[in-house]
């Protein structure tokens, strides 16, 4: 089985680390990877934002399944564009990964779907300074 790891963070090391020690492997990529992670995977310079570019890297490598580690190629299709062209690829869709890559449209979620969660405020300007949250009274700052 061959493998694309998409990040060079410690997660994505770790990531390459235990994928490496699979017998189904056969070949482990990591875009872009880093130093640490070229011990264990062959380092591919495409960006973790370069959905195209990945895509095509896995298509011209036969990648079986591409494992994303950072939410930023998520949020931005990374799935999407993966299953459209028949490649596995082990994340959320664009739109599942909203819930991660945005905190205010995931509290309206859960206060929509009246799941429990810290009360919160969302502010437009960074110079307002919050007074309360849902009525209940803050302590000054």
């Amino acid at each position: 089985m061959k493998v694309l790891v998409v990040g060079s963070g410690g997660r994505e090391h770790a990531l390459c680390w235990a994928i490496a020690a699979s017998p189904m492997l056969t070949k482990l990529y990591c875009a872009p990877g880093n130093p640490g992670i070229a011990a264990v995977a062959e380092c591919v310079n495409i960006g973790v934002l370069d959905i195209p570019a990945l895509v095509r890297f896995a298509q011209d490598n036969a990648i079986d399944l591409v494992v994303p580690g950072p939410e930023a190629p998520l949020v931005a299709g990374l799935t999407d564009a993966m299953q459209e062209a028949g490649i596995a690829c082990c994340g959320p869709t664009r739109a599942a990964a909203q819930l991660e890559g945005s905190k205010t449209f995931t509290k309206e979620v859960a206060d929509a779907a009246g799941i429990a969660t810290a009360l919160w405020e969302r502010f437009e300007d960074a110079n307002t300074r919050a007074t309360s949250c849902a009525g209940v009274a803050l302590r000054s700052w």
